[in-house]
């Protein structure tokens, strides 16, 4: 059980990484999201961002998605994370 959340947690980490870095290539408007890496780093990141696109949509051409999207990967680490220091799981 520990090595299964351990596992997630690093996984959380390497996922927001990830979307740190789709984040800032937004910003750049010359990239071609249809040629590699780019077209990979959209295929990663797109569904988990679209699930809070459609809860706030881009407002005066501002995408702000992305910050419900990180604090709820955020919450979700955090959790984890406490589960590892109860002893119940740490026996296992």
């Amino acid at each position: 059980m520990y090595l299964l959340i351990n596992t997630l947690v690093a996984f959380i980490s390497i996922y927001n990484t990830l979307l740190i870095i789709r984040v800032l290539l937004t910003w750049f408007p010359n990239i071609d999201w249809y040629n590699q890496p780019f077209a990979a780093l959209s295929q990663i990141t797109d569904p988990y961002l679209n699930l809070f696109r459609s809860i706030i949509p881009p407002l005066g051409g501002m995408d702000f998605s992305p910050i419900l999207a990180f604090i709820a990967l955020s919450l979700v680490g955090d959790l984890l994370r406490s589960l590892t220091s109860l002893p119940f799981v740490q026996g296992f």
